[in-house]
């Protein structure tokens, strides 16, 4: 018996307003943003969920750079740890049209893509767009369904487009998927293949909360006499497609174009790397530092924006050796060694002197 996704699909064959037009007093189009203006939204907006889920600032930060980046994030975390409850207050405080799929080993590609179906009414086929078919995608325990039902998200998130019975149809703008996966439980499911994990700009690890902020968490929880924190959708999608359009005047100094170029490399010469990087870990890399200078309030990029998303950029897209699995060795360790010995470029900030590119005239590297 096939499994149901929780989310209903829209209506066949019709044309679903945008948030921003669906929602009174919010403009069906935003300006024109700078970089800087465009971080001070992003920071708002972690700033809210932050009201949601409590602890995870790093977290909150790298899905939003995700967001903002135009990548699809994977959270690979143990269960409880709210990576459904972070992908919904992204939704909700973005102001996105939101699905959620509950994979399971029964489900089939047409239950999260749609089907053509049969109208009595009009004797025709008429084709029933799926989950899929929204803004922000929660892909929930996406190790839990079989290859080739993985498989068929694989067009959606690198071409934003699904492709059924002869006819490919655009999805809806933005379009973002946050997947979750149990990364110890191995019974029932299966892994995920390196091209579909490939498509996804970065993976988060949220980790537990300290003791101290367990017993707050638990405490607001008591004092709100609800399950959660009511969040307000303070952005929209034509503000969020602003945002990423501001991405673009970000600049990148040569140098750091050959930084990237050195870590991506360094990851396919490495004697504990049996598979390195492959060219759209580096184009990833670099849109998400780019991100974190906005989000930084900076038009500009530093090494620092670089060697702080080198780990969750690239270590999924490595395969390492198969001994240093039985070593319980991970790949973030190995990219972390890494990125610690690759040369960066030396700059200043551009308020100490620098250059309008914010290189440093004199030469030399700093590790």
């Amino acid at each position: 018996m096939t499994a149901v996704p929780q989310a209903q699909a829209p209506a066949p064959d019709t044309e679903r307003a945008p948030e921003a037009e669906r929602t009174p007093g919010r403009p069906a189009e935003a300006a024109v943003l700078t970089p800087q203006e465009a971080g001070r939204r992003a920071r708002a907006v972690i700033e809210e969920i932050e009201r949601a889920v409590v602890g995870k600032p790093e977290a909150l930060r790298l899905v939003m750079l995700g967001v903002l980046a135009g990548g699809h994030v994977l959270i690979e975390d143990l269960p409880g740890l709210g990576k459904t409850l972070l992908a919904r207050s992204f939704a909700t405080t973005l102001g996105l049209d939101f699905r959620r799929i509950q994979f399971t080993p029964d489900l089939l590609p047409s239950d999260v893509t749609g089907a053509p179906f049969y109208d009595r009414r009009s004797g025709e086929m008429v084709f029933r767009p799926g989950p899929l078919f929204t803004q922000l995608l929660l892909a929930d325990e996406i190790n839990r369904t079989p290859p080739k039902t993985q498989a068929a998200l694989l067009e959606a998130m690198a071409e934003g487009q699904v492709s059924v019975d002869g006819a490919t149809r655009r999805l809806p703008q933005p379009f973002v998927v946050i997947a979750t996966a149990n990364p110890i439980e191995y019974e029932g499911t299966y892994s995920l293949p390196e091209a579909q994990l490939d498509r996804f700009l970065l993976r988060v690890r949220m980790g537990y909360l300290s003791t101290g902020l367990e017993a707050s968490m638990l405490r607001a929880r008591l004092d709100r006499a609800v399950p959660e924190p009511v969040l307000e959708a303070i952005s929209s999608p034509a503000e969020l497609l602003a945002m990423r359009a501001a991405l673009e005047q970000v600049e990148v100094d040569d140098d750091l174009v050959d930084y990237v170029v050195a870590l991506v490399n360094a990851t396919r010469n490495d004697p504990q790397i049996q598979v390195g990087a492959s060219p759209r870990g580096g184009l990833a890399l670099v849109q998400l530092a780019r991100a974190r200078a906005m989000l930084a309030g900076r038009d500009y990029l530093t090494p620092e924006d670089v060697k702080a998303l080198a780990v969750p950029t690239l270590a999924h897209r490595i395969t390492l050796t198969p001994e240093l699995w039985v070593r319980q060795i991970e790949a973030d360790d190995v990219l972390a060694r890494l990125v610690a010995a690759v040369p960066a470029p030396q700059t200043l900030p551009r308020a100490a002197g620098g250059p309008e590119s914010g290189r440093v005239d004199a030469p030399g590297l700093a590790r």
